[in-house]
């Protein structure tokens, strides 16, 4: 018990009524504010077992429309790509698009990349002369005129040249990484000592115009071992150092040339990319697109499963009778939502006998308010309109994942009353303000008391100096009553 100034007084005068007025003054306090006190905690009880609902049913609904959105990206539920030459390409499709229809592929060439030797020296660790080394880049061709073969330079002016500084102390070793590093990789060079003594092995990026030319600017020592004007290259001077000529690959789709500085072919049609690997010149062959339509039914029934999760969850927490939310709106309202679900328009641009509605991918609604998956329905779209379907199973602002996100975010905005949002907004609320009106009750309960064990205090004195004044004329009448004897 809290000792006050009080207690302290009654304590010290060694006498009162004997009774202790601070554990009365505390009992009487408590007793005064006990009913608001237990109406407010029984409210808090209650308000966290809603909050508590509200949050899970949240919570599944947005899960739902989480996991489906990571369905659609993984892009199992797109259209496969099938080519018919498998050798000739290999074919990607994006996550949330959907290419359709049949394609033919020719690939007449290639891409390659640049690679020029070095002369050599007698090892990787001799020096190189100092100097200036320039790489410049642009197209390297060759043409036959006449029986003679001519191979030209032509920069590229949207590259500019890279200076490479080399000191007295770089070896071929040391070159090769200068190379590297101040070309940013798109040269790469590295050291290889065969039969001939040691090289350096330039490669540059695939395409036509990465090719490049070395203009070296040495002691004037001319093109000799020790001077870096050695290592100087340009095609009109090749001596079999070029081994291979950067180009494009070049590839025909439905007859159609084109070409691509790499093997890696993006922005074609229905947005999907080739990965070329070999050439099928004068036999072009298929590529085609075919629905996964094991995949579709296979999530469609995760779809209804889950749904009736939720709808499970819904029965249980907005029971009439016992249910946390039994007459919350915003259960209510999701359960109007849930019903309407199989008519929500999936895809608004759709025409003809294309699917448009959940519905018209099976999704359908039992009495009880459960759901099922009609799978006659469902077949029939993916036999009569399977690239329709798949384009249903996108993450652009139309199909089934935008569909339950927009569904989730409707029933989760805090600014609709009438939704979940707005439900936990309002208990989230009341409960602040029964939290605010427990600590006020506490600070009007301890006012109380210490009034009370004043009062008390002060009735305590009075008593005490009535029992002494008492004593004191008894002992007089004593003494005068001894006196008459």
């Amino acid at each position: 018990m809290t000792t006050t100034s009080g207690s302290s007084i009654i304590s010290a005068l060694g006498a009162g009524s004997g009774v202790d007025f601070i554990k009365l003054a505390a009992d009487i306090s408590a007793a005064t504010f006990a009913a608001k006190r237990d109406q407010l905690t029984a409210r808090k009880s209650t308000l966290e077992a809603q909050i508590s609902a509200v949050s899970q049913l949240r919570g599944a609904i947005t899960g739902l429309a989480s996991a489906l959105g990571d369905r659609v990206r993984t892009g199992d539920l797109a259209a496969r790509p099938q080519l018919a030459n498998p050798a000739v390409a290999q074919v990607t499709v994006p996550a949330g698009l959907s290419p359709s229809g049949n394609f033919s592929l020719e690939v007449t060439q290639l891409a390659q990349s640049q690679t020029l030797l070095s002369r050599p020296l007698a090892s990787a660790a001799d020096l190189v002369g100092q100097g200036t080394l320039t790489l410049r880049f642009g197209t390297i061709a060759s043409t036959t005129t006449g029986g003679a073969t001519t191979t030209t330079f032509t920069p590229d002016g949207a590259q500019a040249a890279i200076d490479i500084t080399v000191t007295d102390t770089d070896t071929l070793a040391s070159l090769a990484t200068k190379i590297t590093s101040a070309s940013n990789g798109a040269v790469t060079a590295y050291v290889a000592t065969g039969t001939g003594g040691a090289q350096l092995v330039m490669k540059g990026r695939e395409g036509a115009a990465s090719g490049f030319v070395l203009e070296a600017t040495g002691q004037g020592g001319g093109a000799a071992a020790g001077d870096l004007e050695y290592f100087g290259w340009s095609p009109a001077g090749d001596t079999g150092l070029l081994r291979q000529t950067a180009r494009d690959a070049t590839f025909r789709i439905d007859t159609v040339e084109m070409t691509s500085p790499t093997n890696r072919v993006t922005g074609l049609p229905g947005g999907f990319a080739l990965n070329l690997t070999a050439t099928n010149t004068g036999a072009p062959t298929t590529l085609s697109f075919g629905n996964n339509t094991a995949a579709v039914s296979g999530v469609m029934n995760d779809f209804v499963s889950a749904l009736n999760d939720i709808v499970g969850q819904l029965n249980d927490l907005a029971a009439p009778v016992g249910g946390e939310l039994g007459n919350d709106p915003g259960a209510r309202e999701l359960r109007r939502d849930l019903a309407g679900l199989a008519g929500r328009v999936v895809m608004p641009g759709a025409t003809g006998t294309e699917p448009r509605t959940l519905g018209d991918l099976g999704l359908a609604v039992n009495r009880d308010g459960t759901f099922r998956l009609d799978t006659a329905r469902l077949n029939r779209s993916l036999e009569t309109n399977p690239e329709a379907v798949a384009a249903m199973f996108t993450v652009g602002i139309n199909g089934v994942f935008s569909t339950m996100d927009r569904f989730a975010r409707e029933n989760s905005l805090i600014t609709d009353p009438g939704s979940l949002g707005g439900s936990l907004k309002r208990y989230e609320t009341q409960m602040a303000s029964s939290d605010d009106r427990l600590a006020r009750i506490a600070e009007e309960q301890e006012a109380l008391r210490l009034r009370l064990t004043r009062d008390f205090t002060a009735s305590e004195r009075r008593v005490a100096a009535s029992q002494s004044t008492l004593q004191f004329l008894r002992q007089q009448v004593d003494i005068w009553s001894a006196r008459d004897r």
